[in-house]
């Protein structure tokens, strides 16, 4: 499948308002140096000469991404800034017709609001004017597939995960019916296109639970840097590439009847951190923990942070490099078809009376089969991995991400129409 394409939005009106004022303003400016002339007897500062080229500013606010497609946006999407994740309950009575009605609705005011265009019923058309790449992605939980009268087209990925030893699960974070991602490098786009879609949504169905999650945010690294998480670790340097045949292979579904082509599965996980006794590590065991080098992001066997680790080496003692009980160590896969789309945020809620931080990851994993490549690795990770001393999942629900739609369609029109 081609690469999405960011196309920035010209915004051609609003441009010449903002030059008009600025003129206005320039020549307010330029009558009060005048006066300041005057005043000072007519001492002018020294011409500066003539002012250097500069470079047009990024339009970052403009830029969209392609809602139309045969695959869902928001998945090989390059992370964007800002993230909320929004789970619903269905109402009861919410049948296959209305899920119809429901999704139509969501889908036609999703594909307005990634362009840049307000939603029909949209107050504040002004909030939806800088996308900023916003994308919106649908996934259906296992009740959907039974409110449809369809449980028989619910993929075996869609379903609880099984219990592990590690997890403290809380209600408020798990399950759902329906997932809205909402992605965008500006987070008034996001609570905007937040709002809009929970009030189409209000009439079929009530807000289960709402994870809202940041990255580093759009321009302050370079775009091809491996993001970090909120314990200062690289995060997603084994992700398979975008664009790959590894990556199509890994992530999507490759054939099947319409409503499973082109689909992906998605496990969203909350994972708290205990940062305050994670804080009292020393760097050295804080990279034996990971297995990587906390500055460059290199396993520690290795020199770059793509270099591939090497479990058989040894110390001046004998001892493994790389810990068995590192995080690196337990999620290491070799074969691309059995590895993970890894598209983590971070959260950061409000502290403790006591300061204590509330913070960890969101989690969110992709891939075409959840029981050939996402299980094996976490129940590795649940068994030895020495990072689940300061990290505790708290909420866990998985869902189909069902294939795109063409203008004029609607997500879920293969399996409900």
């Amino acid at each position: 499948m081609p690469a999405e394409e960011h196309v920035a939005r010209p915004a051609v009106n609003r441009r010449l308002l903002f030059t008009g004022g600025a003129a206005a303003l320039g020549g307010a400016l330029a009558s009060g140096a005048a006066v300041a002339a005057a005043v000072s007897g007519g001492r002018q500062p020294a011409d500066p000469g003539p002012a250097a080229a500069e470079p047009p500013p990024v339009d970052f606010g403009t830029e969209t991404v392609p809602f139309h497609g045969a695959r869902q946006a928001g998945v090989a999407t390059a992370p964007q800034a800002y993230a909320s994740f929004v789970a619903f309950t269905l109402h009861t009575g919410t049948d296959r017709p209305a899920l119809g009605r429901l999704l139509r609705l969501l889908t036609d005011d999703a594909a307005r609001l990634t362009e840049g265009v307000a939603p029909l019923a949209d107050t504040e058309p002004e909030l939806a004017v800088l996308p900023a790449r916003l994308t919106v992605t649908f996934g259906f939980g296992a009740g959907l597939y039974a409110a449809a009268g369809v449980p028989d087209r619910r993929p075996d990925s869609v379903a609880d995960l099984p219990a592990f030893a590690i997890d403290r699960l809380e209600p408020g974070w798990s399950g759902g019916d329906l997932l809205l991602q909402i992605c965008a490098d500006d987070p008034l786009t996001v609570a905007h296109a937040q709002r809009m879609l929970i009030k189409d949504a209000r009439p079929f169905a009530r807000v289960r639970w709402v994870q809202q999650g940041f990255r580093r945010g759009r321009g302050v690294e370079h775009e091809a840097h491996t993001q970090r998480n909120i314990m200062g670790q690289i995060d997603g340097t084994a992700n398979p590439t975008p664009d790959t045949e590894a990556f199509d292979t890994a992530v999507w579904v490759a054939d099947g009847p319409d409503w499973l082509r082109d689909s992906t599965t998605c496990v969203v996980r909350r994972i708290r951190t205990e940062m305050e006794t994670w804080d009292k590590l020393g760097r050295v065991d804080k990279e034996l923990v990971i297995g990587r080098r906390l500055d460059s992001g290199a396993p520690l066997t290795g020199e770059k942070e793509t270099d591939e680790p090497d479990f058989t080496a040894v110390n001046e003692v004998g001892l493994p490099i790389m810990p068995d009980f590192s995080h690196v160590t337990r999620a290491h896969i070799t074969d691309d078809r059995y590895k993970i789309l890894r598209r983590p945020y971070n959260y950061d809620g409000v502290p403790g009376p006591d300061g204590t931080p509330d913070s960890g990851l969101i989690f969110a994993a992709y891939q075409a089969d959840v029981t050939a490549q996402f299980l094996p690795i976490q129940q590795r990770l649940a068994d030895h991995d020495l990072l689940n001393e300061w990290v505790t999942p708290i909420g866990s629900a998985v869902f189909a991400i069902p294939p795109g739609c063409g203008p004029g369609g609607w997500i879920g029109e293969s399996l409900l129409a």
